[in-house]
């Protein structure tokens, strides 16, 4: 029986600075799972700064890394779904580009795949991003689980592991704007979860403006919350 094959998706924008770091940091952990076979998928929201030239280099001298360049920029959410879609793996881990989603923990998320988990969540249990964020983050999950049908998790940003059997009911899905993080709580799988404290940006800087952040919050409230549409048909 061959080796079970991990893919790695990591989705980027504008990520020069980073891009280089998360590959090597990536190719350092699965070579250490020796048991493996690894894919690194990195699919660019067209880039404008030197990510895409980066991220050709190192395709050309290296086999196990895939790239996908979208022909414009589609947003983070569906930019970052469709890479999962692309992968080949018996399991499939999201991972940041821009460091704050730490590698090492790679190991962990397959230690529990290996338990049976066909999910496995990076949830943030501690985090060095500004406090008031920190703070505006938990009250919407707050309001987000008073209002939705389904309770999302709590600082979970989409870092985790996702088995195959995840990833062919995902394929099947016929949604032109999905929510993943909402997704996870409606497939029945039940998942394991790995905390960690998430470090703050090291190089570059966010993409994650006022205006991504409110569309992320109200795809969360409207996908899986029937109040919106009530208060909607009430007001008329």
């Amino acid at each position: 029986m061959g080796k079970k094959m991990i893919s790695i998706v990591t989705p980027c924008f504008n990520e020069e600075d980073n891009i280089e770091e998360i590959y090597r940091s990536v190719k350092k952990v699965c070579n250490s799972l020796s048991d493996y076979k690894y894919e690194h998928i990195f699919i660019d929201n067209s880039s404008n700064d030197q990510t895409i030239i980066i991220l050709r280099k190192i395709a050309m001298n290296d086999k196990k890394v895939k790239v996908i360049v979208n022909t414009r920029n589609f947003g983070i959410i569906r930019s970052g779904y469709y890479g999962l879609l692309q992968s080949s793996g018996d399991a499939v881990i999201n991972i940041a580009a821009d460091l704050q989603d730490p590698p090492e923990i790679i190991t962990d998320f397959v230690k529990k795949w290996n338990d049976g988990y066909k999910v496995v969540l990076g949830i943030k249990e501690k985090s060095e991003e500004s406090y008031i964020l920190y703070r505006i983050r938990e009250f919407y999950y707050n309001l987000v689980n008073k209002l939705s049908d389904a309770e999302l998790i709590k600082n979970f940003t989409g870092f985790g592991l996702y088995d195959k059997k995840m990833i062919d009911i995902l394929r099947n899905i016929d949604d032109p704007y999905p929510y993943l993080r909402g997704m996870i709580t409606e497939f029945g799988f039940k998942p394991a979860v790995i905390k960690y404290k998430q470090p703050s940006r090291k190089k570059g800087y966010t993409k994650n403006n006022f205006y991504t952040l409110y569309d992320l919050a109200m795809l969360g409230i409207t996908n899986h919350s029937k109040v919106p549409l009530r208060m909607a048909t009430f007001s008329g």
